[in-house]
């Protein structure tokens, strides 16, 4: 499979926006830097789509006097090149008090819990500030016991249930929608040696289990429509760890979660980003 890249130059007024706008579009992921934006897109999708779309940013911006404030150039790149694209920007990075991510091809480190990272054909190596929030919000509510289970709601390249497994939760399952992803995350848990995490190609609507603690990674408009299946697959007594929020979303995803009957616990913030931890309370 071949990939779109495109190189996005806009301003940091309207940066924000803009991620949310593709993120909900068919953007598989994104590499933020200083003066730019790095975009991927699968080849199935029409490049003039995403160019049009582009466009009409750009023009938008122009009618309201902002000038040229997006740029962007594209290329294809062939499926021979992506491991080369990520590799050279990905870099061993500490999240929270405890983890530290690593590419395959770095030192373990011992002084922290080591998280090997190969995103292969799916995008994402765990250093955006949402996967982040979620690892520190994970050290925070780490299981009382040695019995509790958790569930990766878009799993990904796997990250958020190596870290769960490796901070003692006895069962982790994982799922996804994504072939790319659910082939990335099982060669990570064989290459982070971590029995007792199950990978499957699921929606969350198809799940049969409940669950003591969930992470799910994803946007807020997905985090509001799910929010009633959510909480029938949570344990009295159990959390749900929330991110890919942008500041300011925050109050409709709350909202949706109270409606269905969950409790906000506590607001994490790191930049843009918002996470949430809401609680489903216990029977009386």
């Amino acid at each position: 499979m071949a990939y779109y890249e495109f190189i996005i130059r806009i301003s940091d007024t309207y940066r924000d926006t803009f991620i949310q706008k593709f993120s909900e579009n068919g953007c598989l992921g994104m590499i933020e830097y200083d003066d730019s934006l790095t975009a991927y897109f699968p080849s199935a999708l029409d490049v003039d789509t995403i160019k049009n779309d582009l466009t009409i940013i750009q023009s938008l911006l122009e009618k309201a006097g902002h000038g040229r404030e997006l740029t962007y150039d594209y290329a294809i790149i062939p499926e021979k090149d992506w491991n080369e694209t990520w590799k050279k920007d990905f870099q061993p990075v500490e999240a929270g008090k405890q983890f530290i991510i690593l590419p395959p091809w770095e030192k373990e480190r011992k002084d922290r819990i080591n998280l090997v990272i190969d995103p292969g054909m799916a995008f994402g190596t765990g250093h955006h500030e949402t996967t982040r929030s979620c690892l520190v919000l994970m050290e925070n509510y780490a299981p009382k016991t040695d019995n509790e289970n958790f569930l990766d709601l878009g799993t990904g390249t796997g990250i958020l249930a190596i870290a769960a497994r490796k901070l003692g939760y006895r069962h982790v399952v994982g799922i996804d929608t994504d072939i790319l992803a659910l082939n990335a995350a099982r060669e990570n848990i064989l290459i982070n040696n971590v029995p007792d995490v199950e990978i499957r190609e699921e929606s969350l609507a198809e799940l049969s289990e409940t669950f003591d603690a969930i992470a799910a990674n994803l946007i807020s408009g997905v985090l509001v429509e799910l929010a009633p299946v959510l909480f029938l697959h949570m344990n009295p007594g159990s959390i749900a760890i929330l991110s890919g929020i942008i500041l300011g979303q925050e109050a409709e995803v709350i909202e949706a979660m109270e409606q269905a009957g969950l409790r906000l616990r506590e607001t994490y913030r790191d930049g843009i980003w918002v996470s949430l931890v809401m609680e489903r309370g216990r029977k009386v």
